[in-house]
Parts: C-alpha cells; sequence; structure tokens
C-alpha cells in the first residue's frame, strides 16, 4: 500500500503543473490613444502628468470641515462597510477553495453493540455483539487535470475584484460626500443672497409705497414691487427647504449626525482642490478600480474555462484509513487489533447528455460577457474623463464671463437705485436692475458650484487616490486550509 501511495503521489506532483486554463490576453482597450483635443478642452500640456502627483483625498480636498466630513463617513457608511465585509466573504471563500488542494484528514471512534435474537444465529440462544475501533483517515482528490486548481484561481480573482470593488466604494464615497457638502454650501450662500435681496424689494417696495401715498407713484408700480417681494419670498422658502435636505443627505452619506465641533468651511470661491493631472488613457487603466475589477473578474471567468474544460478528464480520489478494530473496549489497543483501509477511487465520465459541454461553452460565453464588460468600463472610464477635462476648460472662461456680468448688473442697479432715488426714472427701470443683479450673483454660484462638482467628478473619474497599495497578491490569511 505504501508503494502505490507514494507512487500516486510521485505522479500527482508530476502532472501538478497541467493546466487547461486558456493564456490569458488583455483585451485591447477600445479607446483612442489620446485625450480628446479641440477649443473646449485644455492644452494638451495640461492634460499630462503623472500619477504620483496626486497623493489622496486629504491632500486633494483642502477644506477642513469636508476632510472632517470624510473622515467621519470612511469610518460609519454602510456601503463602504459591507464592502469591506464582502472582501471578508470572497477571501473565506478563496481559502475554502484553496483547502481542496490539500488532503483532508479526520478522526473517528465508533463504538457499536448489537442483541441478535436466538434463531438468526446458528446458537439456540441471543447473542450480543460489541464492536469498537478508533481510526484515522485521508481522503485526497488528486488534482491530476487542474480542476481544483482553476476553481481556486476564479475565487482569488473574485477576491482581488471585491478589494477593487471596496476602493471603488470609497472613492465614491469621498466624491459624493464632497458633491453634497458643496451643495449644501452653494444653496447656504443662496438661502443667504435671497435674504439680502428680499430686504432690497421691502425697501424698495416701502418707498415705493410712500410715492404712492403721496400721488407720485402709480397703482401699476406698487403692484410690481409687491410682486418682487411675494416672489423673492417663495425662492426664501425654496432654500430654505433646499439647505434643510442636503443637511439630510449628508447626514445619511456619512452614517453619522453632523458634528457639533465641525471646522469653518472655506469659502466656495476659494482654492478648495489640488489641481489633476488627467494623464494618459494607458494610465487611466492602472488608476481605476472598476477597470480593475472588471479585468479581474474576467481573469475569474478565464480560470473557470479551465475548471469545465477538467471534467471532462478522470477524477481520481484516495481514501485510507488505519486504527484499531476489538470486540472489546478493553483490547482496542492490544496487539493484532490494528486495521486498515485503502480505497482508490477513479471516476471517467462517459454520457452526459451534454452537460460537461454546456458547461464548458456556458464558461465560454461568461468570458465573452466579462470581455464586452471589461471594454465597457473602460470605454465609460474614458468619457468620463474627458467630460471632466472639458468642463474644466469651459468653467474658467465662462466663471471669469459671469463675474464680469455681476459686475456690470452691480454698476447698472447703482445707478438705477440712484437715478430713482432723484426722481430721474420710475422704479420699473430700479425693479429691473434688481432683478438682472439677483439673477446673475445666482447665477454665478451655481455656475461655481457645477465647476467644482465637475472638479470631484474629475478627481473619481481619474481614480482618485490611486496612490494605494495595489491589490495583486493572494490574501494573508490565504494559506490556511
Amino acid at each position: 500500500m505504501r508503494k502505490s501511495l507514494l507512487s500516486l503521489a510521485v505522479a500527482s506532483i508530476v502532472l501538478s503543473g497541467c493546466s487547461l486554463i486558456p493564456d490569458y490576453q488583455r483585451p485591447q482597450a477600445p479607446i483612442a490613444s489620446d485625450w480628446p483635443q479641440g477649443e473646449a478642452y485644455p492644452p494638451a500640456a495640461e492634460m499630462r502628468g503623472e500619477s504620483e502627483a496626486v497623493q489622496g483625498w486629504r491632500e486633494f480636498f483642502h477644506d477642513p470641515a469636508l476632510q472632517q466630513l470624510i473622515a467621519i463617513a470612511l469610518d460609519n457608511n454602510r456601503d463602504l462597510r459591507t464592502a469591506a465585509l464582502n472582501i471578508q466573504a470572497f477571501q473565506a471563500q478563496y481559502r475554502i477553495q484553496r483547502a481542496d488542494l490539500y488532503p483532508s484528514i479526520s478522526a473517528d471512534a465508533n463504538a457499536s453493540r448489537q442483541r441478535i435474537p436466538a434463531g438468526v444465529t446458528q446458537s439456540p440462544d441471543a447473542a450480543i455483539t460489541s464492536q469498537y475501533s478508533a481510526t484515522i483517515g485521508v481522503a485526497w482528490e488528486l488534482d491530476l487535470f487542474g480542476r481544483l486548481r482553476s476553481l481556486r484561481d476564479a475565487a482569488l480573482e473574485q477576491y482581488f475584484a471585491s478589494e477593487e470593488a471596496r476602493r471603488g466604494t470609497q472613492i465614491s464615497l469621498i466624491a459624493n460626500v464632497a458633491s453634497a457638502y458643496l451643495t449644501w454650501q452653494a444653496d447656504q450662500d443662496l438661502l443667504q443672497l435671497t435674504q439680502e435681496t428680499l430686504k432690497a424689494y421691502e425697501d424698495s417696495y416701502s418707498l415705493t409705497r410712500r410715492s404712492y401715498e403721496v400721488g407720485i407713484a402709480s397703482a401699476l408700480m406698487l403692484s410690481q414691487a409687491r410682486t418682487e417681494v411675494e416672489s423673492a419670498r417663495v425662492r426664501l422658502n425654496q432654500y430654505q427647504r433646499l439647505v434643510a435636505e442636503d443637511r439630510n443627505g449628508l447626514t445619511l452619506l456619512l452614517g453619522h449626525a453632523l458634528p457639533n465641533d465641525l471646522q469653518q468651511p472655506l469659502d466656495l470661491n476659494a482654492d478648495l482642490f489640488n489641481e489633476l493631472p488627467a494623464g494618459l488613457p494607458s494610465e487611466l487603466l492602472q488608476r481605476r478600480p472598476d477597470i480593475l475589477a472588471a479585468e479581474h473578474q474576467l481573469k475569474a471567468a478565464n480560470a473557470n474555462i479551465g475548471a469545465a474544460r477538467a471534467a471532462f478528464f478522470p477524477s481520481i480520489s484516495l481514501t485510507a484509513n488505519a486504527g484499531t478494530l476489538s470486540p472489546d473496549l478493553a483490547g482496542m489497543f492490544d496487539g493484532g487489533s490494528g486495521t486498515w483501509l485503502f480505497s482508490p477511487q477513479i471516476s471517467v465520465p462517459i454520457f452526459t447528455a451534454g452537460a460537461l459541454q454546456a458547461n464548458l461553452d456556458f464558461a465560454e460565453v461568461q468570458k465573452n460577457i466579462q470581455v464586452a464588460q471589461y471594454e465597457k468600463a473602460i470605454q465609460t472610464a474614458f468619457q468620463e474623463v474627458a467630460d471632466g477635462l472639458t468642463a474644466r476648460a469651459t468653467y474658467r472662461e465662462q466663471l471669469q464671463a459671469q463675474r464680469d456680468l455681476v459686475g456690470a448688473s452691480t454698476d447698472y442697479y447703482r445707478l438705477a437705485e440712484k437715478r430713482y432715488r432723484t426722481g430721474i426714472d420710475s422704479n420699473l427701470t430700479f425693479l429691473d436692475a434688481q432683478r438682472l443683479l439677483y439673477n446673475a450673483q445666482q447665477a454665478l454660484i451655481i455656475d461655481r458650484l457645477a465647476q467644482l462638482t465637475r472638479e470631484v467628478n474629475l478627481y473619481k473619474a481619474l481614480g482618485g487616490g490611486w496612490v494605494e497599495q495595489r491589490v495583486g497578491q493572494a490574501p494573508a490569511a490565504a494559506p490556511q486550509s
């Protein structure tokens, strides 16, 4: 028996290099080799940079209040917590699959007593038989054609994909918290602007009403002034509601109440972010966690093809045990009570009604699906970065034009107010100047929010925080069986 076991073990080791997994070839990226060019994009020099230039979210976001909120979200957000638990689950699945490569050893002890009635045995009297045993057993499936190793490799790639999914969830969470925080700040600015505008409208209405009472202003002028006041009150209620909803949404993202000691936020017009180098499309493939996760899923599907191919070949299992067997408990370990069993088994598929071929076809289709999803992830990433680059280039000029419009509207308002108070013009011109100034100031805040939000989206699209340690090695706990 020892020679047989040794021979089979040697054969298993010799054939252990046998693998039916197809050679993995990374699909060609279905995108251009460089970012789009044109008037709507930054100069080419601004779109090239080293990935090491960005260190992570603490270096990218300058606002101390936003940094504080992001730190809270990373500790308490339930989606991120679920993603981390998924990693542990896939790690456990990998360890389970890896354990199948090794022999399993078990120890068993059995005892039985049986009464046999008279007439069943040759003796005319009833008999009681006893049997006691203690054995150590070994069971091992020889992975001659790599089926178990293919399943192990697939589980390992699934583990890597779950780690990238967690990193993607973290980047999305950081971006979502930043966007929600900026929206909250912008709506507070709009609320304050509306409060100031309402005060100006009320002052204008009071002046018009006094003029109406002395017969200088008409009822139409008074009605128009009151209309502006009521319109401002409507917008005031609207922004009060939006600010409250923004706070609720931010609380949900944090998974925790907003802290009472929140740091003093920076003004929205301050330098809130670091400049992001776009790099090259090839670098993007190494940064984006969704692209890396899609590639790991593709590798897992490729490994499953190897397992499906190996199912066509024979499987060999070895079962052996050794121990003692005695009719008396006291004599279990006496001389001559030893027992052993060696039971090799080979299973060869002969007829499965096409199930094995269908399983292989399914594995190959799943790989093709993963190829398409991998390519789609690359195309989506390219489009998101390209949109971010054009937003960076165009919002600069748009914001400057909007600031110039606010300046011109302010001058118009001051002149109209002066001419109205001196009786040169009617309040119609003054109300028009007030309305234009409010609309221009409101648009400036909205455009600034849109610019900041696009920068946050570009940070996310470029795989923000990509200097984190890359996954690519088996989990530390994996060797345990």
